[in-house]
């Protein structure tokens, strides 16, 4: 059950928060577009909705029937438009973040960036903390690679995102990017959704790599019923049987989600193929079927990356690739790079 209230009082909030506790149900307060929403879970039966509907405050009251409940477009038909730092996710525009796999120096992701932003890109990506399958792999530069992140998305004047692993370092990293990212890895690590909801920052969610849709929804569902309704899910591919490619990256889960999902879904081909040679093809594929926005990576030289290399595209692949990409989106009644077109949602 979802009771949604329309600018409330702190009396009328604190008394249906009340009310759902003597019911025997546990209440999620957030505040989403000046409305605070309420979810009671316990499993309410119907006919309790009518006790809420009548009291003060209360617009409406909203049974969803799938488990992700905020997620669903049963509880908004409308797309949800994430905004940040000016870029939109959502609209009409497809955004590009491009940016390497690690902030391996400074030099090395000013000339990323610059690179990047001349090409079309509106965000950077980069990776401070990096888990690695091996102990041994790069582990990022951490609170250096952060602070590099931060000073030259200033001084090239895009928003970056980056990932956070634990739940100990999200206010550290919410103080240095203005997206933050939960990694495949972390997908279903319940401690960091619900610290990172409380974080005050938008979340890019990437899909787990053993992940079915309802889980990947799911965990969306803890960072909505956490606190932030600024959600972006991100295709990354699944693990599957074949090995030719690094995952297989499941491009029919973009419209699928987008039909289960009001939240704006954006690809990643770098990872979803592990190969650079396979980044542009399904990168013009992922627009064409509906995706919000690419995330890219590149390297100034990809030969000499500290990590994923060989999915990385050079600055001048990456150029090539916004110019085919403009194309794709025309032909498909969309636009590409654009950093207005809606608003947060």
């Amino acid at each position: 059950m979802i009771i949604v209230m329309n600018a409330p009082t702190a009396e009328e909030t604190a008394r249906v928060l009340e009310k759902i506790r003597h019911s025997g149900l546990e209440p999620h307060c957030l505040v989403d577009r000046g409305k605070t929403i309420i979810t009671a879970v316990g499993g309410a039966d119907p006919g309790r909705s009518e006790q809420f509907e009548r009291l003060a405050g209360v617009e409406r009251v909203v049974a969803v029937q799938t488990p992700y409940k905020l997620a669903s477009r049963e509880f908004r038909a409308e797309n949800s438009v994430v905004a940040v730092g000016g870029v939109t996710f959502g609209a009409d525009a497809v955004p590009i973040i491009a940016g390497p796999c690690a902030v391996e120096s400074y030099d090395q992701f000013r000339e990323t960036a610059l690179g990047a932003k001349a090409a079309g890109a509106v965000m950077l990506r980069g990776g401070a903390f990096k888990p690695r399958t091996s102990p041994y792999s790069f582990q990022g530069l951490e609170t250096e690679g952060l602070a590099i992140l931060r000073t030259v998305g200033r001084e090239v004047g895009l928003p970056v995102v980056t990932e956070v692993t634990d739940p100990r370092a999200v206010e550290l990293v919410a103080t240095h990017a203005d997206m933050l990212q939960i990694g495949a890895r972390n997908m279903q690590n319940f401690a960091l959704l619900k610290e990172v909801a409380q974080a005050g920052r938008p979340v890019l969610l990437k899909r787990g790599a053993a992940a079915d849709i309802q889980e990947w929804l799911m965990a969306a569902e803890y960072l909505l019923s956490g606190g932030t309704a600024a959600v972006v899910l991100c295709e990354r591919g699944i693990r599957t049987f074949e090995t030719h490619t690094r995952n297989t990256l499941d491009l029919s889960a973009v419209p699928l989600v987008k039909h289960l999902s009001h939240l704006p879904v954006i690809v990643d081909p770098s990872h979803g193929t592990g190969n650079w040679r396979l980044v542009g093809p399904m990168a013009r594929a992922a627009v064409a079927a509906g995706a919000d926005g690419l995330i890219i990576e590149i390297h100034p030289w990809p030969e000499e990356a500290l990590s994923d290399g060989p999915q990385s595209l050079t600055l001048a692949n990456f150029r090539q690739l916004t110019r085919e990409l403009a194309k794709v989106a025309a032909a498909v009644g969309r636009t590409i790079n654009s950093g207005k077109g809606g608003q947060k949602r």
